[in-house]
This record gives C-alpha cells, sequence and structure tokens, in this order.
C-alpha cells in the first residue's frame, strides 16, 4: 500500500522507529501516523494487551454470573 509508505514502525526485534514498510510484517508492529507514536508501541501494546486482558475478565465473569442465575 502506497499510504503505509508514509506511516512510521515500530521493529520489534531492534526496537528502533522506521518510515515504510522496511522490515518483514512479524518483525514490525503499526502503522503510527508520527515517529514519536511510534517509538511508544511497546507502551501502547501493552496498554491494549492489558485493556483486553481486563475485557476478557469482566465477560468471563459475565458468563459466570449469568450461568449461576439461570442454573439457580
Amino acid at each position: 500500500m502506497a499510504d503505509d509508505d508514509d506511516k512510521f514502525w515500530y521493529n520489534l526485534v531492534t526496537r528502533q522507529v522506521e518510515r515504510g514498510m522496511q522490515s518483514p510484517a512479524v518483525d514490525r508492529a503499526g502503522p503510527f501516523d508520527t515517529a514519536e507514536e511510534a517509538a511508544r508501541a511497546p507502551e501502547i501494546i501493552e496498554e491494549r494487551a492489558r485493556k483486553w486482558r481486563e475485557d476478557d475478565r469482566a465477560e468471563d465473569d459475565w458468563r459466570t454470573g449469568g450461568e449461576a442465575g439461570i442454573e439457580g
């Protein structure tokens, strides 16, 4: 994609910010609009992972509570 050539990526192996798709897809996170945002990729990834874990726990709690209510 030509649009991605203007974006920034975070290389998960070298821990460097790259402009455009220089590295293999498996080695990069992004795209990001700015180099500064790409540099924060590890933080952003951790924030999103934490949110997904919280959402999963909340969904599991809801299912457990819902099933107990139906059975009881």
